[in-house]
């Protein structure tokens, strides 16, 4: 019985472990945000508002 809660033990601290590696690594990502200038889908969505006579 205590070899099983020792398993058990075990385990849950290595899935927390990766769980707070993982959630780190990934605010430490840096996110980019592309210029509207170089979004083909908002040139498409203005030349669509264009064509339709508005």
């Amino acid at each position: 019985m205590l070899a099983i809660l020792i398993v058990s033990i075990i385990i849950v601290l290595v899935v927390l472990f990766l769980a707070v590696s993982t959630t780190s690594k990934a605010y430490q990502y840096k996110h980019t945000v592309d210029d509207l200038e170089e979004n083909p889908h908002l040139n498409h969505y203005e030349n669509e508002e264009n064509s339709d006579g508005k």
